[in-house]
């Protein structure tokens, strides 16, 4: 273990440590964002998912360009632009008064993360030995996590779930992060890989790579009601809380939630990624969309708020599950020249998260916060729609793998 920490690069501490601050103010803001719109904004539930979704919206659209553009230009680049960008969004938050600019930033909040992110994965990729990238990834979860134990926290103390404020934080992280990221790519330059034009597939090739391969397809579709199921945590969870008057100060429960789910990431990781990373890595998805899916349904059934708890724990072990072994299946099945490009086609996956907002809101509108089981039952039953995609692409992965071990054996008796 310390032998690995040792070899891991210092702009991959710089983007795990970045990654842990810029977690802590995000999370100081955004999930309160639809408790904002409905609560002070006067926004119809329907409107504020909307207006949340549309984030997730730009950024499918942008995600696969982000990882594409990074395999061509280089990621230093496209992280320089993305997370100055990104500070400006934060700033254009904590001034927004109307409905439609929250909408507008909002959706370049969603262009920014969906370009940023799966290019600070490739690189971290990149300039990460083979038997470190486990190791890594998990670091950069871990660090997520650590950053939203406290963020929730924070942002009910600066009340953000009534003011833009601790936007104006995050815009000045943001903008130290990036400095940082500027300082490391001018100290590391030489130990960088070279990416040349001619390395990288032209776009339609590239999209047509991805959309060929046997494996990543169902990955990609299984994970978007996986993540559409992920994603009524930060919306329709927290909308229905706010508005449900059997839960007393919902917007403080809510807190408290995302915060248990931060800790419960932080406890559990460990022992769940290394007995995960005994299995197939898609069978860690399969039983993460399983226990997603049940969360669901028991917030639904909760009257109290210890299952509302037992449910954030559930729902935090699936999500673990997720996402831990997300970037290491995408690792192990992406060709070298196109990690960019698959970091960013999986971006595809957030069509769930722009889906989830809306679907919440509307059913939100239609039965109302008072009838849990209405909302969430279908909630937790799209959620489980992923389980036969994951399963056709686990029996597709593990008969390419013994292919290649048949033929690997083949080459060194011949």
């Amino acid at each position: 273990m310390n032998q690995h920490l040792r070899h891991i690069h210092p702009l991959a501490w710089t983007i795990i440590v970045g990654t842990m601050f810029g977690r802590l103010v995000t999370s100081m803001s955004i999930p309160f964002l639809s408790i904002y719109l409905t609560q002070v904004l006067g926004a119809t539930p329907t409107q504020t998912g909307i207006t949340v979704a549309v984030s997730s919206l730009a950024g499918v659209m942008a995600s696969f360009y982000g990882g594409y553009i990074s395999d061509i230009v280089g990621r230093k680049i496209v992280m320089l632009i993305s997370v100055f960008g990104w500070a400006a969004v934060f700033f254009g938050f904590s001034v927004a008064q109307h409905l439609w600019v929250f909408f507008l930033v909002n959706t370049l909040n969603g262009l920014c993360r969906s370009v940023f992110e799966p290019t600070s994965r490739a690189l971290l990729s990149d300039i990460t030995p083979a038997e470190s990238k486990l190791l890594v990834f998990n670091l950069r979860y871990a660090a997520i996590n650590l950053g939203v134990v406290f963020g929730p926290i924070i942002g009910l103390q600066l009340g953000s779930a009534e003011s833009t404020f601790p936007f104006m934080i995050a815009g000045i992280v943001y903008v130290a992060y990036g400095i940082v990221l500027f300082i490391q790519f001018k100290l590391h330059r030489s130990s960088l890989p070279n990416r040349t034009q001619a390395e990288a597939p032209r776009l339609l090739e590239a999209l047509a790579t991805t959309g060929r391969d046997r494996v990543f397809l169902p990955v990609l579709l299984g994970t978007i009601f996986c993540v559409l199921g992920y994603g009524h945590f930060g919306s329709t969870m927290a909308q229905y809380l706010a508005m449900n008057t059997h839960f007393t100060n919902g917007g403080q429960l809510f807190s408290y939630m995302l915060s248990l789910n931060a800790v419960t990431v932080l406890v559990v990781q460990y022992p769940i990624v290394r007995t995960a990373s005994k299995f197939s890595p898609i069978v860690p998805l399969i039983l993460g969309n399983i226990c997603i899916a049940l969360s669901l349904l028991l917030v639904g059934l909760a009257g109290g708020v210890a299952l509302l708890m037992f449910s954030v724990v559930l729902f935090t072990i699936g999500e673990v599950l997720l996402f831990t072994m997300m970037d290491m299946l995408i690792d192990r099945i992406a060709k070298p020249e196109m990690k960019g490009t698959y970091f960013g086609t999986i971006g595809f996956n957030n069509l769930g998260s722009v889906i989830a907002p809306i679907f919440g809101g509307v059913l939100l509108d239609h039965y109302g916060a008072q009838n849990g089981l209405a909302i969430f039952l279908p909630l937790a039953l799209t959620t489980a729609i992923g389980l036969p995609f994951l399963i056709v692409a686990h029996k597709r992965l593990t008969a390419r793998e013994k292919l290649s071990l048949g033929v690997e054996s083949n080459v060194i008796k011949g």
